[in-house]
This record gives C-alpha cells, structure tokens and sequence, in this order.
C-alpha cells in the first residue's frame, strides 16, 4: 500500500491559501480589493490544506517575511507592488503600491556614534526588535538623525483606525524643533530576516492623521533595521495617500568613542 502523500508545509499551505482568496477577487485591470479574515479557513479547505492556527499569521507571512506566490506575482504590472492592508474589523485589501518593502542602500556611509546604551542592557538583550528600539532610544537616534529633539511617548501602541481596523506602532515619539514646530514620530523595528514594509507607514501615517490630538503636528514616520555587524539603518519615509517613498537614510554604528578618528569627523563635518 502507497504511503499518504505528506501534508504541506506551513508555508506551503499559506501559499496555497493567499492565492486561492486572491484569484478569488481579482480579474485584469484590478488594483484594489477587499476580503475577509473568516476566507482564509474557508480557503484552506477547500483547497484541502490545513487551516492554520493562527489566521493572522497568513497575513503577517506575506506582509514581512514571505513573497507572494509567483502566480500572483505574475499579475503585477511593471513598477507595481501587491501590499496587503487592513481595511477594517477582520477585513483586508490587496493594494498595488509602487514600493512594497524597504531596504538599506548597500555602500552607504556608516557613520559612527558614541555607544550610550547602558552595559547592562547590551548584556540581556537579544538582536530583534525590542533591542533595536532600546538602542535608538538610548543613543537619542530618532534626534541625531531628524535634527529634532525627541521624545518616546510609548512603546507598543495598539489601536484602531478607520479603514485599517487594528494595528501596532512598535514605538511613538513626539518632537520639537528650535522654531518650536511639534513631531510626531511613529518608529517601526526589524530585526533578524523580517523585512521593513510600506504597510506599517502606511498604517502609522494614518494614525497621525486620524488623531486630533496630533493634527497641529508634523508626522515624520521612521523606519529601522538591524544590519550586519550591529549597524542600524533609519529611514525616513513619506506617504501621500498613494504611495510611500522614502526621504532619507541614514547608516549608523554605535561604538566606542576611542573608535572614532579625526577622519571620521572629517568625513561627518563635509556632511
């Protein structure tokens, strides 16, 4: 007697699923389309793979660690990009977007800062997003690389929006500069292979809209990601309503200030 073919993957499965609730909705010429939470069970037996247990996981694989299946890729027209955002209450949208994900320019000048993250966090913590956070937070990053000076509000800010449904801001700073001008500054965190996406500012962007107790600040939305040999990579990032783009970056390591020569400064001091 054969043997039972083996179940797929997860990954496989999320695969199977995400392009089964897309070419669901999708017909030539689209660009924008909702569906629901309660599909992906849906999808996933009648595609007879098993439903996974945590259905938000499907939407999180393709929004930062995963590609779309080639199948859907294939539909992108040239210079467009497949997102998927909330749209609401257990609902998402397929978006086309000029730039899906963020990535550090390689060759960029790194530029080095005096470590002031206390010995005793850089001994507990791990290489992912919490430590990144700390490490800006602790060296005044969001400050040296905006020009402002800033201040973390809260980590961790869940909330709702319309046409989004919940989100996450990984950490919310407020600002001001020396005309007294007041910022905003939603910080999105990757480290480890998860990728930097538009959708977080997307997302975040429409929070500080949305909030009346910001609508006399600038929004300035910041992105960072973990490099190799612990360099930080910032990004500051624009969205008009249709699409992200990026206005700055910045490479950084902290390192002792024993580290940084009169070259170095040399270098900074021509900008």
């Amino acid at each position: 007697m054969g043997k039972n073919p083996a179940a797929p993957k997860k990954a496989s499965a999320y695969d199977v699923i995400i392009e089964k609730i897309f070419f669901d909705h999708y017909v030539d010429g689209s660009s924008d389309f909702r569906f629901a939470r309660e599909e992906i069970p849906a999808a996933a037996l009648a595609m007879n793979v098993k439903v996974p247990d945590n259905l938000g996981d499907t939407i999180y694989t393709f929004r930062y660690r995963k590609q779309l299946p080639q199948r859907i890729l294939d539909t992108q027209p040239a210079g467009k990009y497949w997102l998927i955002l909330g749209a609401g209450d257990a609902l998402y949208r397929f978006r086309l977007s000029t730039l899906a994900t963020i990535s550090p320019t390689p060759g960029l000048l790194v530029r080095k800062i005096p470590d002031a993250t206390p010995e005793i966090i850089t001994r507990y913590a791990f290489s992912d997003e919490q430590a990144l956070l700390a490490k800006i937070r602790y060296n005044r990053l969001i400050d040296i690389f905006l020009g402002i000076t800033g201040y973390s509000l809260q980590s961790h800010l869940r909330t709702k929006i319309p046409n989004y449904g919940q989100i996450e801001i990984d950490e919310l700073y407020v600002g001001i500069d020396a005309r007294g001008a007041q910022y905003v500054i939603p910080v999105q965190a990757k480290g480890g292979t998860d990728k930097l996406g538009v959708i977080q500012t997307i997302q975040d962007t429409a929070f500080c809209q949305h909030q009346p107790r910001y609508s006399q600040s600038i929004a300035r939305p910041v992105s960072a990601q973990f490099m190799a040999a612990d360099i930080i990579a910032l990004f500051e990032l624009s969205f008009d309503g249709d699409d992200v783009s990026i206005v700055q970056e910045r490479h950084y390591r902290l390192t002792e200030t024993a580290n940084i020569n009169d070259n170095d400064l040399e270098t900074y001091r021509r900008g």
